[in-house]
């Protein structure tokens, strides 16, 4: 992969020099064309070998200040040494490239077709400054977006990581959340030394099994998570009497839609710890889940006590950090009244930010 790099970046580079080579002897030869009278051809090979020799010195201030005092000038504290080492090399490049024009260029290639320059004249240094000036900044420009570019892609991954970081922390907290609420559960049913006991710890081993291996996907089917959901709602009515009413529907127009596992249970969760266990009298939970064109409706209502007040868990808190983790159009509406709780939540699941995230 580094030796792929390294001849990526040759080939950049050659390429770079081979553009400017050209475009600087088409602007050569336009040029003799208006001074020299011969044929194109040897207008074509005279510009192209007065631009072969002069790109010498270009080629080494360029690298110099590439790889030399370009770090030098963006880091803090070396402005001054930066700055002082491109002025000596510039000036060095310009005499060198001067040297070249009147001691090789103008005698060797251009002495027989025309008188040769002094090595000072007005306009000699100011045209070799436009010369050399013109590629070395397009190379400086080049890096400097390449390296913007790197940045931004740096720092695009350093989020993705803390995003995934994040959301694999609140899953770790859903799972023991859960599991602790639902051992609490067996627990009681054991105390009473409920018949039920044994019944409710082969459905925690099923819920356990979904959560030890689907959990770990970024998405599962909708039909395998409301499957989950009525497991989990099958193994919290072993605990209650008569006196919880539960109603569960679900309108599903398809099961090829996905979801995030575990989404929706910390609402089911909530429903029953709030709703349910802390009620004294009859109680009620209402659920219904519609899915059409990959839009979730997704509704829990529960009923409760008027001193209780539902949302504020853990639970809760960590499925709306999930939510705006992982989609980016959802809506989540909450209606907590003296007699009742309820949570709406409406997602659209093909707006799953995997450009966002990249956990799987």
């Amino acid at each position: 992969m580094e030796i792929y790099g390294r001849m990526l970046r040759a080939l950049f580079h050659f390429a770079f020099w081979l553009v400017y080579l050209v475009q600087d002897m088409l602007l050569v030869f336009l040029l003799n064309t208006t001074r020299i009278q011969q044929p194109t051809p040897i207008n074509l090979l005279l510009s192209l070998n007065n631009c072969l020799v002069l790109l010498l010195p270009k080629l080494l201030f360029t690298y110099f200040i590439l790889y030399g005092t370009l770090n030098k000038l963006t880091s803090k504290g070396f402005q001054t040494k930066g700055v002082l080492y491109s002025m000596l090399a510039l000036i060095v490049t310009l005499l060198g490239y001067r040297g070249l024009a009147c001691y090789v260029v103008n005698p060797l290639i251009y002495g027989w077709v025309r008188p040769t320059s002094a090595f000072f004249y007005p306009l000699a240094f100011p045209v070799a400054l436009m010369d050399i000036g013109f590629v070395s900044g397009a190379a400086v420009a080049l890096k400097q977006i390449r390296q913007q570019l790197k940045r931004n892609q740096l720092e695009q991954q350093l989020i993705r990581e803390k995003l995934e970081a994040e959301l694999k922390y609140l899953r770790n907290q859903t799972n023991p959340h859960f599991l602790f609420n639902t051992l609490n559960n067996i627990y009681a049913l054991a105390r009473k030394k409920s018949d039920d006991t044994a019944d409710a710890v082969m459905k925690l081993s099923k819920i356990l099994r979904f959560m030890l291996f689907d959990t770990a996907k970024p998405l599962i089917a909708i039909g395998d998570e409301i499957q989950m959901l009525e497991d989990y709602i099958a193994l919290e009515k072993i605990r209650y009497d008569g006196r919880l009413t539960i109603s569960f529907s679900k309108d599903v127009k398809t099961d090829k839609s996905s979801i995030s596992p575990l989404l929706l249970l910390p609402f089911i969760e909530n429903a029953f710890k709030h709703g349910a266990s802390e009620s004294q009298g009859a109680s009620y939970i209402q659920v219904d889940i519609k899915l059409q064109d990959d839009i979730l409706r997704f509704s829990v209502k529960n009923s409760k006590e008027a001193k209780i007040q539902n949302g504020t868990n853990l639970g809760m808190r960590n499925v709306k950090r999930q939510l705006e983790l992982l989609y980016t159009e959802y809506n989540m509406q909450v209606r907590d009244e003296a007699c009742f709780y309820h949570v709406l939540l409406t997602i659209n699941l093909r707006s799953y930010a995997k450009n966002n995230l990249s956990y799987r």
